[in-house]
């Protein structure tokens, strides 16, 4: 009995924060989209939505580094950059030319500059293939974080392939990395929530809040928005001095706090949409559609009073992010947003579907050890 007990396979489980957190991450993209056209019309909408976007796309890369491998990959993971990544990006880049022909009757079909939102699938693609690279460096953080400050004085550097944005955000990514590296989670104990934890973490985004709120002309007059957006060079937004890579400094730290003070209020168990942050990859992909016709409409302008239609955009931006996580959904857009070619593939094994890979948050790990079950020791 016990040889049969010593040769059974390790069951892996998730842990719950994590799919939380992936959730919490993706709703936060989704309501972003949705409040953007009511920022031209009300200061409030434009300070959440610069509060928004101060952090939620680095706590996103930042889980993608955590669940990313940094060994030299072997075939199937190489193969998974295509499926995973580069498939879905030519079939939406595919999607976002057609949908724009039959409503604008106008298209510019050009697979280096992404559409809207699927410029993350290319900087995830990148991400992953240059951190075998990265993981060889002394003080690798340090190395991304001259990088990416770095890139912003480069006028030749911009969205052709989402590069900008990718290198603005590549020490986000490799923190994460650097953090399941060294065991930071748990050495750290930062799964523990505590009653002091949550009340600095609200102290902290009712400070942040509040700035974006009561200085959001001087916000508007410096093009924050676009300094959040680290898709341009610094001189193009601006900022022509020397010091304007300090901007980008400032505005790293400032996503590093909000981004821990999220992690902090993420709720650590099970709860009966934990385990839609499994399904992230659709709400991703499928939102930025549902949103389209709501944006180029004209519908969300001009609305008043604020205090009405800007919780009412909220709630439908949970329920958006809820419904297109949903089973149904999955189910009829699968062949989209999971496609497995094997034809592309001289080894067809490779594109053999494996377990739930819905996510744009990175690569699971293959080993499972028993530090991914207990939330105690690890995340």
């Amino acid at each position: 009995m016990k040889t049969e007990t010593a040769s059974l396979p390790r069951v892996r489980k998730r842990v719950p924060f994590w799919d939380n957190a992936r959730f919490a991450c993706i709703t936060l993209v989704v309501l972003g989209h949705a409040i953007q056209r009511l920022t031209y019309d009300s200061d409030i909408a434009l300070g959440m939505y610069l509060l928004v976007y101060a952090f939620h796309m680095p706590a996103f890369a930042i889980i993608s580094g955590y669940f990313s491998k940094s060994e030299s990959p072997g075939p199937r993971q190489m193969a998974r950059v295509i499926t995973d990544i580069v498939v879905p990006y030519v079939i939406f880049e595919g999607l976002w030319t057609l949908t724009k022909w039959l409503v604008e009757g106008q298209a510019n079909p050009n697979l280096t500059q992404p559409a809207w939102t699927l410029w993350f699938l290319l900087a995830l693609g990148i991400f992953r293939l240059i951190l075998p690279y990265l993981a060889l460096l002394r003080w690798p953080l340090l190395w991304t974080l001259v990088i990416s400050i770095g890139a912003g004085y480069l006028p030749n550097i911009d969205s052709t392939f989402s590069l900008s944005r990718t290198l603005g955000l590549l020490p986000f990514f490799t923190l994460g990395w650097w953090m399941h590296q060294h065991d930071i989670v748990a050495r750290w104990r930062l799964l523990a929530q505590s009653w002091w934890t949550v009340a600095v973490s609200l102290a902290v985004f009712a400070v942040a809040g509040w700035a974006a709120w009561f200085f959001v002309d001087a916000w508007r007059e410096m093009s924050l928005r676009d300094w959040l957006f680290y898709d341009e060079n610094y001189a193009s937004i601006g900022g022509t001095q020397w010091w304007a890579g300090g901007v980008r400094l400032a505005l790293m730290a400032v996503a590093l706090v909000l981004s821990a003070a999220l992690f902090a209020l993420v709720p650590r168990g099970t709860h009966w949409w934990t385990h839609f942050g499994q399904y992230t990859m659709y709400v991703y992909l499928l939102h930025s559609f549902v949103l389209y016709p709501f944006r180029e409409s004209g519908v969300l302008r001009g609305l008043d009073p604020t205090w009405l239609w800007l919780p009412i955009v909220i709630v439908a931006s949970v329920l958006i992010s809820l419904g297109l996580a949903t089973k149904p959904v999955r189910w009829l857009f699968r062949p989209l947003v999971e496609p497995r070619p094997t034809w592309l593939f001289a080894d067809r094994t490779l594109a053999r579907r494996e377990g739930r890979r819905s996510d744009p948050t990175g690569s699971r790990r293959p080993r499972a050890d028993a530090a991914h079950s207990d939330p105690r020791q690890n995340g």
